[in-house]
């Protein structure tokens, strides 16, 4: 055997025949290193907890006859593992097609390390395994057994308004939605599509099921909008796509109902971007009566101004730019408001006259905050929530209790 060093990382949570299969084939270059993410970095990265502590993982990986050596990675985030390839100086870097990276790459040529990347394939007579497979076979997911806590809500970052005909007629133009995992008690009438969440608890009470999400979408915006709706209303589709799509998502409006194209991502860096940017602040629900479409005024300009927040903000989140987020965010909220300034200042039908400056003196408040970079109301606004782009969301949370931290949805 070669005396070359070889270094692997990876959680190695759930060790399955895929993970020692791996360490088969990487151990046929040299003798082989394995760093395993921390805890911390698992929690960081993953969003809960391990299914085995570190010193369980660090214990089995080591146990295993094509493993030299197996440590803890020490550092942070994605490329936890830079302290440990330090301290092993491999000449050898491999992993996963799947699990490769630029960043990985560059790291490597940086050092002088070889960079291998060898296809996920299953030991000679085994099945294929995965540890996302297997968590979702295992019911570990984070999905709850109670009715409906594990179905998606979601969150409009840009655009809001767009996928309705009658603005998108003035311009056609792009709307922003994340999926969110509903760690939160998700209220009604708070602008997070509570009504197409509990359509989709009709059909699916527990979870969403597995199928293609754009397809899904559509099958939950034809559902909640059948023709026999008393109420004449089209709810826009950024709700149904929002939910069902993963990850960030943007859809083309242009005077229809469903959008023209959809995009999205799940890429990692992108969406811990946002979570490390946003939060929500709970304020009073809608109330019964009022009405955010009474004063409305939509014209060409005031709508491509929407669209082309939209399109800034698209631009910003994908180039990690928080200052130029922070900035189209803003632009796009603006943007709502001067279409709908009911939605800062709802109108209360029977009483017109009633106090409604609640939403303008939280924006205030809020607003004049340290670490606060800008602000907008979910959906059609008149209540229910801030969403914030801050510096920092943890440490934003940790000094405001009543901040709600997000986590956006992978799969």
């Amino acid at each position: 055997m070669s005396n070359k060093k070889v270094f692997v990382s990876g959680c190695y949570d759930l060790l399955h025949s895929g993970h020692v299969e791996f360490f088969k084939q990487a151990s046929q270059y040299g003798d082989l290193y394995v760093g395993i993410g921390s805890d911390a970095t698992y929690l960081e990265y993953k969003h809960r907890k391990p299914m085995f502590p570190q010193e369980e993982r660090l214990f089995m990986v080591q146990s295993i006859k094509y493993v030299k050596e197996a440590y803890v990675n020490e550092g942070r985030g994605v490329i936890d593992f830079i302290p440990t390839l330090d301290k092993v100086r491999p000449d050898i870097f491999i992993v996963n097609a799947e699990g490769g990276s630029e960043e990985k790459r560059q790291l490597c040529a940086q050092r002088g390390i070889q960079y291998i990347e060898l296809q996920r394939t299953p030991a000679e007579g085994l099945q294929a395994r995965s540890s996302s497979s297997l968590k979702a076979a295992l019911g570990t997911a984070s999905e709850s057994k109670e009715e409906g806590k594990g179905i998606p809500t979601r969150l409009d970052l840009a655009g809001t308004w767009i996928d309705q005909p009658y603005v998108s007629q003035y311009h056609p133009g792009w709307a922003i939605t994340i999926s969110l995992e509903p760690t939160f008690e998700v209220r009604d009438r708070c602008g997070l599509s509570t009504s197409t969440r509990k359509m989709i608890q009709k059909i699916w009470p527990i979870k969403l099921p597995k199928m293609d999400p754009e397809m899904l979408a559509r099958l939950v915006f034809c559902f909640e909008n059948n023709p026999e709706r008393e109420d004449g209303h089209v709810s826009g589709a950024q709700d149904s796509i929002g939910i069902c799509v993963p990850g960030l998502c943007r859809h083309y409006y242009d005077g229809n109902f469903w959008p023209k194209r959809i995009e999205s991502t799940t890429d990692e860096m992108t969406l811990r971007f946002l979570e490390e940017h946003l939060v929500m602040i709970p304020m009073q629900p809608r109330l019964e009566g009022c009405s955010v479409v009474e004063g409305k005024d939509i014209t060409k300009e005031k709508v491509e101004a929407l669209a082309q927040a939209a399109e800034a903000c698209w631009t910003a989140i994908k180039g990690h730019h928080l200052a130029d987020f922070a900035q189209a965010y803003r632009d796009s909220f603006d943007a709502q408001v001067a279409m709908f300034p009911g939605m800062i200042r709802p109108v209360y039908k029977g009483n017109p006259t009633s106090d409604n400056s609640y939403i303008q003196e939280a924006i205030d408040h809020y607003r004049a905050m340290d670490g606060v970079l800008a602000w907008k109301m979910p959906g059609a606004g008149g209540g229910g929530y801030l969403a914030l782009v801050v510096e920092d969301a943890k440490a934003f949370v940790e000094q405001h209790p009543e901040a709600i931290p997000l986590q956006i949805r992978r799969s």
